[in-house]
Order: C-alpha cells, then structure tokens, then sequence
C-alpha cells in the first residue's frame, strides 16, 4: 500500500454534479485505505477506514499523532451506536433521539467483538453523527470513519479545504471542498461508561441541556449539581488559591488525553427518513449495518 496519494484530487460540493463524483471517489479512496478531507458541521475531517488498521495508522502518520490519542468514529445513524457500543443506557439513547445528528460526542464502552484498531482507546469509543449532508452522504456509503480535525498536530484545526490541503498536502487522495467551516463552538464530549457521566468538554451543548437526560451529571471538574467545594471559603476573593501539588485534579487530569483534546471533532436534514438508515455493506469485522 502506497505510504501517500500519488495524486491529490480535489471536488466542489458546491455543484450537484460535481459532488456526486466527488462522493464516489472520496468512498473509493477510503476503500483502498487512504485519507479523505471532508466537511463537518464544525471543522473539515480527516477521515480513514476505522476497520482498517493501516488506514488509521495512515491518519496518524499524516497528523503527526501517536497511538494515545485515538481518532472519533463518525456515524451516518443513531442505529449504529448499538453496532459499536456496549450496555447503553437508557438516557443516552434519549440524548441520541433529540441531539443528532449534532455536535455531542460520546465516550463509550466499545463492543468487544470489533476488529479494528484505532489506538490506545481503553476499550472505549468516541462516537458522533455529524450534521452535515455531505459528510452523511458519505458515511451511508463507508460505514463509520475514523474522523480527526484535519490539520497537522498542534495547529489550528482546517476551516477551509485550502488550509486543510496546505497542511497534509499529499497525504490525503481526496479533498471535498463544501466551501467555509461554520466556525462554530466544537462538539461537546460526555463520557458515558461511568456513573454519573461527566461531561469531559463543553461545546455546542452545554451542560444544563445534558442535565435534562441525567440530573446528576459531572461537570468538567467533576462536579454534580449539588457538589460544593468544601476546600473553598466563599469569602476568600482566590488571591491565595492553592496552586500546589496537593491541588485537586480536573477532569483532563484523570481521563486519556485523547478524549479531551480530539477532532472537531471528531452533523444533515432529518427531513429524509433515509437519514435513519445507515446502508453501507457489512465486511469482515464490521458490525451489520455499517
């Protein structure tokens, strides 16, 4: 397999007919396990084949990233959650019903019996569906994708397709081009697999909105809704907070950083009842459906 696209190609979206072959060879592409860049309805995305280990490995050679901080896995349906992930509770189905496609990501537990290899994930999964009816388009006909910002690691993520092609070049076979990023605030992420779930970043989302489908979820400090600090006088103004070792950690100081600082991440009209079905193929080590 070619480390590199030999040739980079680039499609509008902005043109029906253009987007159409765009679409196709941006699937093809991904079936030979190279990169595509796609719009999202937060940053363009850099997306692999998530069943295909060299295709991720690809993603994180061209980001210049480690196996520490796993890609998200971008999904066409709410379907394919159960596909991917395990013992889901009842309030994240909920969450699911009323959010996506949108800007939530959710850490889950993994399904045990996939093959694939995103990284050192702990057995868990960031899943989203993305609200964007190209990157829906194309996810109806991959599966789930492996899906990171697509900018090279510790730059700003792409908001366009030429700065997204400035920096991975051609690393990547196939570029969409659906004109400028919204620019909006990114994903929000809640970590699903403990109880209470914590929300891990705040985004689009914010957490009095998550607190409607779980009263007692954390904040990003760890904090329920009716935590209080007992280390902390409200009559102290904070000139003389402890900055020490002995200060409480956060959140990002007891979860992977890949959950805290990945894609933008990491959304399509739901007037189409095609939009609920997720219609690429099965293949070896694929959960059905996607």
């Amino acid at each position: 397999m070619r480390a590199w696209a030999a040739v980079s190609e680039r499609f509008s979206l902005t043109s029906e007919d253009e987007a159409d072959t765009g679409l196709d060879a941006a699937r093809d592409a991904l079936a030979r396990g190279e990169l595509v860049v796609l719009p999202t309805d937060t940053v363009y995305g850099l997306a692999a084949d998530a069943f295909e280990p060299s295709a991720v490995d690809r993603l994180r050679t061209a980001k210049g990233r480690g196996r520490s901080m796993p890609p998200p896995v971008l999904v066409a349906s709410p379907t394919t959650l159960d596909a991917l992930a395990t013992a889901v509770p009842l309030y994240v189905r909920e969450m699911v019903e009323e959010l996506w496609p949108g800007p939530l990501t959710l850490i889950c537990n993994q399904q045990p019996s996939l093959s694939w290899d995103l990284g050192d994930a702990r057995d868990t999964v960031a899943v989203r569906m993305p609200d964007h009816p190209h990157a829906l388009a194309l996810l109806k006909q991959t599966g789930p994708l492996a899906v990171s910002s697509a900018n090279l690691t510790g730059q700003p993520p792409a908001d366009d397709v030429d700065a997204a092609q400035d920096m991975l070049g051609d690393a990547v076979a196939v570029y969409l081009d659906g004109g400028p990023a919204s620019g909006g605030p990114a994903s929000t992420i809640v970590d699903v697999t403990r109880e209470p779930p914590r929300m891990l970043r705040e985004g689009s989302i914010d957490l009095a909105t998550l607190r409607r489908f779980h009263p007692d979820l954390e904040d990003p400090d760890g904090q329920g809704p009716d935590d209080v600090d007992e280390d902390v006088d409200p009559d102290d103004d904070g000139d003389d907070a402890d900055t020490g070792s002995d200060a409480r950690p956060t959140a990002a100081d007891e979860v992977p950083d890949w959950r805290t600082n990945d894609l933008e991440d990491e959304d399509d009209d739901d007037d189409d009842e095609d939009d609920d079905e997720d219609t690429a193929p099965a293949g070896p080590g694929r959960p059905a459906g996607s």
